[in-house]
């Protein structure tokens, strides 16, 4: 029991040390203070001298940090040379690892920027270097002699023979330790390219030969990596007969650091040397090394499948058919290394990321499009189309992702070819691993580029078996495994590829399949950086989108999900979404879509929500001009006084107080200086501007394509109906179909149309004749509109459709006209529209049927003007009072409907026409209003479709058939000409 309460109280005492935010539990004592107090009235030099000698070291290493600054000032130049920079030296020499670095990176920084003369500096500073590179301590040593190297880049020639070249030499005697030989090899490395070649020759090149047959072995692989700039700074020829042999010597070495070490200098050497030296060293010193690589399967596989690449492309203009040959072969055979050994064990090794087999893949994945270059697109299928898509499937995620990386490399060396590769693109774009799914999306668009160029310019809807077909849905499908994992770069990256789409998929199809995945990650995705991508892609692909009515509902999907929100976030991701609208679209655009709602937020609960929109106030007054948009620029105002006078949180406060500073500075530009002094600024935003419009422009003549389409579809199938029916039924059609430029229906040789448009006791040359006014008669039991029998549509003309009525009830039915006593009966037809509310005492029975209302009202008084006929008046009956005297008539000319008097027919049952000018506008007009009204009717009967102008046909009628023959017979000729049958059947009525 006592064990664990004392268990327990250690490990009390162990979360109390912990706690490491607890304050102190005593402050400095008064000698510390003491020490780290400096008289304020000290000059900096006087500080730092102060502060170099008794100082603490944090103290000292400010010193040296601020160096270069007390250079920097001319005043204090003088003074600090003489007496701050040899206090420096002078702690240098027992000073910690922090203040060593801290030295060599001043002392640097003084020769980049030419605080101290070159002279002045080599007899300083540079000496304090050269000093320090011998530092006991590996790391000073390893500071100090990376600032040696780079200092040598900015030191002249002289300075650099006369006081490093020595001193380098001399560090590369076997005497010294091999820290100072490996320091002597890097120096060599360094300043072989400022000299001569002689100098080298003389004075470098036995140091370099001693070097690479040193005993020790990182000796000579530093050393041997440093041949390739000794072999620059000499030449071709002294290359060939010093250099090769050392190389060859050290490439064969017993140590495999050294090996890979002349490997990789080989690689960097090949550019100097000339064809016959390829070919009769370099070619068979590379085949050795590869095959004793794969036969040892030591630490050098790796490397070689790593410079494979460089190498084959260095030397491909030197080898023969056989030896690129053998190259291709032995790239496959690295590309397989390890994967026989991994199907004989279903268990996966621990540290197999370590493992040099699956390292050697990876490395040979990554060089894929060096030997695809190497081998040339024209043999990709037959040599390595196979072993990519062995890459493409390793088991490995590091040998995929290395091949899904460099994917789009290899589609741009194919060109034409790249549909070769696009099922392992699918298998890419499918892999469950997110690190090779990274791969492949930061691609995408350069990819899906190569393949619309090479391939076809189809979209994915226009080519079903184009090469995006299976691309674009296996894309869009890897959203959902992105999405799964927490790596929100990657889904970031995802969104905003997104809009490369733009080229592949249709209108149509980016708003039905892409544009609805951007809304739903726009609401639902976690990170705000994934937002912002979402919404910047949404609206860059909304932009492509065709029909108005979809950008528009999308445009108010966003201010309803976002600006309307009921949560904060969401109002304050639609601030963001304003900024991308900026960016993306015209000025005139966002004032005219977004601009309204944005200042909506001002009034917003959340303090947040009305920070974040005082910092885009500013950009609002950058898209106004004046005049036009002074009510903008009002509400504008409104909303920052509104701001400025009633707002209680201090951030917001602060936040609007900044922007009013910024609201100031910007200047409003006038609507007639735009032009001249504000072109180059807005040419961006013209061109938006202009594309929007474009985008409308071609939206209305695709819409007047489909409604021309649609006519003439509508009119073929027409015709053939009629012609149909024609063969059929040989000559006896009533009504032939029309035809271009003639007067279809209302002339023609057909007899049987005659007998139509005319009635038995009519010919067509009565038209000059005279009509006389209607006369009693018997009339016909139901006169109603019938459909023409070319109309594919019964709604395009009226009916009337009425049950028969008894021959009591009709009898019994009363009407008193106008201009009658109230004694006198006339028995009216059951199909004449019923009367104003006045007359009540007319009864019918109706079928369902459109409202008689709609139709016009027919005056019952004859016809007082010899030689017109009777003129169909949309007055109402009650309103026509007066009294008009009937003269005997035959038949109205030109109609089908028998005239009262003749066989047949009933005074009662036939609607007598008023003409009377009195109580219609007719009787107001003149004969040249007449015209002019018909030309108007004439041009609109081309432009538009028949029922749509039937109203206006109807008040035409009312207004200028009255005025005689001639008017009526011009009506039948000039507007009636191109009319279908529907148009004929109306004309006859009307008359």
């Amino acid at each position: 029991m006592g064990s664990l309460d004392a268990t327990s109280t250690s490990l009390a005492e162990d979360l109390q040390d912990l706690q490491l935010d607890r304050p102190a539990k005593g402050l400095k004592s008064v000698e510390e203070l003491e020490k780290l107090t400096v008289d304020e009235h000290l000059s900096d030099i006087e500080r730092s001298v102060y502060l170099l000698s008794s100082g603490q070291e944090v103290q000292r290493i400010s010193v040296i940090h601020n160096l270069p600054d007390l250079l920097r000032d001319t005043e204090s130049h003088d003074e600090c040379m003489r007496r701050v920079v040899p206090k420096v030296r002078e702690v240098l020499h027992l000073a910690q690892t922090e203040m060593q670095v801290a030295a060599s990176s001043a002392f640097l920084q003084i020769l980049q920027k030419n605080l101290v003369p070159v002279q002045n500096y080599s007899q300083t500073f540079l000496q304090t270097i050269l000093n320090s590179v011998d530092s006991k301590d590996p790391d000073v040593a390893s500071a100090w002699l990376d600032t040696l190297l780079d200092v040598i880049d900015l030191l002249p020639k002289e300075v650099i023979k006369k006081e490093i070249l020595g001193s380098a030499i001399a560090k590369g005697q076997l005497a010294q330790s091999v820290q100072s030989r490996l320091a002597c090899c890097r120096i060599l490395g360094k300043i072989s390219t400022k000299f001569e070649p002689f100098v080298i020759k003389k004075e470098i090149l036995p140091v370099v030969q001693s070097l690479c047959q040193d005993v020790d072995y990182e000796v000579r692989g530093c050393m041997c990596r440093q041949l390739d700039c000794v072999a620059r700074g000499m030449g071709l020829e002294a290359t060939k007969s010093a250099i090769l042999p050392e190389l060859v010597e050290l490439t064969n070495d017993e140590e495999c650091h050294v090996r890979i070490a002349g490997l990789e200098t080989v690689v960097n050497i090949l550019s100097l040397l000339d064809a016959e030296t390829c070919g009769t060293t370099i070619i068979p010193l590379v085949c050795k090394i590869c095959q004793q690589a794969v036969q040892a399967e030591d630490a050098t596989l790796p490397v070689v499948a790593t410079q494979l690449g460089k190498l084959c492309h260095g030397i491909s203009d030197n080898l023969t058919d056989e030896q690129r040959q053998w190259f291709i072969d032995f790239y496959k055979k690295l590309c397989h290394v390890g994967l026989e050994k991994n199907k004989e064990s279903d268990l996966t090794d621990i540290f197999e990321l370590e493992d040099k087999l699956v390292e050697c893949r990876k490395n040979s994945a990554y060089n894929f499009p060096a030997m695809v270059l190497f081998c040339g697109a024209k043999q990709f299928k037959p040599e390595l189309h196979l072993t990519f898509t062995h890459l493409c499937k390793d088991p490995h995620f590091l040998v995929r992702k290395t091949i899904s990386s460099g994917f789009h490399e290899v589609c741009k060396l194919l060109g034409n070819n790249a549909n070769l590769i696009q099922s392992d693109l699918v298998a890419l774009l499918k892999d469950e691993s997110i690190e090779v799914l990274r791969g492949v999306i930061s691609t995408i668009p350069a990819i899906l580029d190569c393949y619309m160029s090479s391939g076809s310019n189809h979209t994915v809807s226009e080519s079903k078996s184009g090469p995006l077909s299976d691309i674009i849905p296996a894309f869009l499908a890897s959203e959902n495994a992105i999405f799964t994992s927490h790596n929100w770069r990657l889904q970031e990256e995802l969104m905003r590829n997104l809009s490369c789409l733009s080229r592949c998929y249709s209108s149509e199809s980016l708003y039905n399949k892409v544009i609805p995945i951007l809304r739903q990650k726009l609401v639902k995705a976690r990170a705000l950086p994934v937002k912002v991508a979402a919404a910047h892609s949404l609206l860059k692909l909304t932009r492509k989108v065709k029909k108005r009515e979809q950008r528009e509902e999308i445009y108010h999907g966003l201010i309803h999900d976002f600006c309307h929100a009921r949560k904060c976030y969401l109002r304050n991701v639609f601030i963001d979404i304003c900024r991308i609208v900026i960016e993306l679209y015209s000025k005139k655009f966002f004032k005219e879509t977004f601009y309204e709602y944005l200042l909506e937020l001002h009034t917003d609960s959340v303090p947040n929500i009305r920070l974040s929109l005082c910092s885009i106030l500013p950009d609002l007054k950058r898209l106004l001009i004046l005049p036009t948009d002074r009510g903008l620029l009002q509400q504008l105002d409104a909303c920052v006084r509104k701001l400025l006078v009633s707002e209680k949180d201090r951030d917001v406060s602060d936040g609007i107080q900044s922007a009013v500073e910024e609201l100031d500075k910007i200047h409003i530009p006038m609507q007639s200086m735009t032009r001249r002094n504000f072109f180059e600024q807005d040419l961006d935003d013209q061109k938006k501007e202009e594309e929007e419009k474009l985008l409308l422009d071609n939206e209305e003549k695709e819409l007047k394509k489909e409604e021309e389409a649609a006519e003439k579809k509508k009119g073929d199938k027409r015709n053939l109906v009629s012609a149909k029916k024609g063969s059929e039924n040989g000559s006896s059609s009533r009504i032939p179909g029309p035809r271009k430029g003639s007067r279809a229906g209302l002339s023609g040789s057909n007899s049987t149309t005659k007998k139509f448009l005319y009635p038995s006791h009519i010919t067509p040359e009565d038209d000059n004749k005279p009509v006389a006014p209607l006369t009693k008669g018997a009339g016909t039991s139901n006169n109603k509109l019938v459909k023409s029998k070319s109309i594919n549509c019964i709604s395009q003309i009226p009916r009337r459709d009425f049950e028969e009525l008894d021959s009591k009830e009709v009898s019994k039915t009363k009407i008193v006209p106008p201009g009658k006593a109230p004694g006198n009966k006339v028995q009216v037809n059951s199909n004449i529209c019923k009367p104003s509310s006045g007359d009540s005492n007319i009864n019918k029975k109706r079928v369902s049927s459109p409202k008689l209302s709609r139709l016009p009202l027919y005056n019952s008084n004859p016809n007082l003007h010899h030689g017109r006929p009777a003129s169909p008046s949309l007055i109402p009956i009650k309103a026509s009072t007066t009294s008009t005297t009937n003269k005997p008539s035959k038949t109205t000319r030109g109609s089908g409907i028998p005239a009262p008097g003749s066989a047949g027919t009933r005074r009662a049952s036939v609607p007598t026409i008023s003409t009377s000018r009195r109580g219609s506008l007719g009787g107001q007009l003149g004969t040249g209003s007449y015209y002019s009204l018909l030309l108007l009717l004439a041009w609109l009967a081309r432009q538009l479709t028949f029922s749509a102008l039937f109203p206006s046909f109807a008040v035409v009628f009312s207004f200028c058939i009255s005025a005689g023959t001639h008017t009526a017979k011009f009506i039948k000729n000039l507007v009636f000409s191109d009319f279908s049958y529907e148009k004929l059947s109306i004309y006859q009525i009307m008359q």
